[in-house]
C-alpha cells in the first residue's frame, strides 16, 4: 500500500474534524441545533405541524421531511438563492435528508402530525449533507420531546438514533471526513448514513475516475462506522436525558 499523503489540516487518515453540536439556538422553533464539522456549519430547526401531506390523511400516521438550502455565502463564491425551486442537487440531499430520519421514527406513534427539518448551510468546507443529517436527528429529538411535554405524544416514538459521515479513497488510503480540498480530488467519494443498531440506511459512493473494488468499499464503510460511532456519542451528550428508546420494531 503507497504511504499516506498528508491530509491538510493534518488529522490522521481515521479522524473525524473537530465536531461540536449545539442545542437550543433558535428559541421560535420546536427543536434546533448548531453543528459544526470542521468548517462546515449547518443550522438545523425542526418545526411541528398538525397536519400531514393530503396523500397522508386519515391514515393515523405521520411523516417526518427535510428541506435543505445553502446560503449565497458558504463557499468561497457566491451561489444565487435558488428562487425557482430546489436545485436537483438541493432536492437529492432533503429527501436523503428525510429518509435517513424517517427510519428511525415510529410514524404510527407519532400520530398525524408532520415534522420539517430545515438544514441551512452556513459555511461549507464539504460534508454538508452528513453534517445535516447527524444535526437535524438532534433537532428532531428536541422537537418530540417538546411534543411530549405538552402530552401531544405519550412517549418519545424513536427506535434509535442515526448519523451521517462521508469517506473516500484519497491517493489509495481510505479518509474519515473529508474537508473541501480532498472531496474534490478524491478518487471515490462516499456518504454513509448508518443507525445506532450498525445498520445501513444509505451508501452513496461514486469513483471519479478508476473504479474502486469491493475490498475498497468495505474498508471504507468500516471506516465511516466507526467515526459515526463518535457522532453518536456527540448526540447522545447534548441530547442528555432528553434521549430515550421506548420503541422496538
Amino acid at each position: 500500500m503507497s504511504a499516506a499523503v498528508p491530509r491538510p489540516d493534518g488529522r490522521a487518515l481515521d479522524a473525524l474534524r473537530p465536531v461540536f453540536l449545539t442545542r437550543g439556538v433558535n428559541p421560535y422553533a420546536e427543536g434546533s441545533c448548531l453543528i459544526r464539522m470542521g468548517e462546515t456549519r449547518v443550522i438545523c430547526t425542526a418545526s411541528v405541524d398538525e397536519r400531514v401531506p393530503r396523500w397522508l390523511m386519515k391514515q393515523g400516521r405521520g411523516w417526518v421531511t427535510a428541506e435543505y438550502a445553502m446560503l449565497p455565502r458558504a463557499t468561497s463564491e457566491r451561489t444565487p438563492r435558488e428562487q425557482r425551486g430546489p436545485s436537483g442537487r438541493s432536492s437529492e440531499i432533503r429527501r436523503l435528508i428525510g429518509r435517513a430520519l424517517r427510519s428511525v421514527v415510529d410514524l404510527e406513534l407519532l400520530g398525524e402530525r408532520m415534522i420539517t427539518l430545515d438544514c441551512d448551510v452556513l459555511l461549507a468546507d464539504a460534508g454538508t449533507r452528513c453534517a445535516s443529517i447527524t444535526g437535524a436527528y438532534v433537532a428532531l429529538v428536541e422537537a418530540l420531546a417538546w411534543m411530549r411535554e405538552r402530552k401531544l405524544i405519550r412517549r418519545l416514538p424513536l427506535y434509535d438514533q442515526v448519523a451521517a459521515v462521508s469517506v473516500g479513497l484519497f491517493a489509495g488510503r481510505p479518509r474519515l471526513d473529508l474537508c473541501y480540498e480532498e472531496d474534490s480530488a478524491a478518487g471515490v467519494d462516499m456518504n454513509v448514513v448508518m443507525t445506532g443498531d450498525g445498520k445501513l440506511v444509505e451508501v452513496q459512493g461514486t469513483a471519479e475516475g478508476e473504479p474502486f473494488s469491493r475490498q475498497e468499499m468495505d474498508a471504507m464503510v468500516d471506516l465511516a462506522s466507526e467515526g459515526i460511532q463518535q457522532l453518536f456519542e456527540k448526540q447522545r451528550e447534548v441530547l442528555g436525558d432528553l434521549l430515550a428508546f421506548d420503541r422496538q420494531r
